[in-house]
């Protein structure tokens, strides 16, 4: 099972938590259209410092 690291405790929870169940904190929830959105601007930043 995937897993992903609380920012709040560091700990590692299942990738599909909401909420960790060590210290209470709340994954944000991003549509996907904004988590791709992200990465495209991260690549074009990268491309426009680089040329």
């Amino acid at each position: 099972m995937k897993k992903k690291e609380c920012p709040g405790c560091a700990m590692e929870v299942d990738a599909d938590s909401d909420i960790c169940p060590i210290c209470g904190y709340e994954f944000p929830s991003q549509p996907l259209s904004i988590q791709i959105m992200a990465w495209v601007m991260a690549i074009l930043l990268l491309l426009w410092l680089v040329f």
